[in-house]
């Protein structure tokens, strides 16, 4: 899935709207909803960019570590079921 705005962007956009910008004005501006907005600001309120970007890699390992105790649980079961049937 292709993001329209960069982590980076969507800061700036909340900094903007804490400078006092109406959140409305902003979002036709730069051409995304207010719900958007909202939601990116329950994300990313009060991150840097270096915060965001340690967000994406801390988010990018857990998947990799979910990804990797779901392969060893079924392989576990796979053994069990293996002797089971022995």
């Amino acid at each position: 899935m292709k993001k329209r705005f960069t982590e980076e962007q969507i800061i700036g956009f909340l900094r903007e709207g804490d400078k006092g910008v109406a959140v409305k004005d902003l979002c036709r501006r730069h051409g995304f909803s207010e719900a958007s907005y909202y939601l990116w600001r329950s994300k990313f309120g009060g991150m840097d960019v270096s915060d965001a970007k340690r967000l994406r890699a801390l988010e990018a390992e857990n998947a990799r570590l979910k990804k990797l105790l779901a392969e060893s649980m079924l392989e576990n079961e796979v053994t069990r079921e293996a002797l089971r049937k022995k």
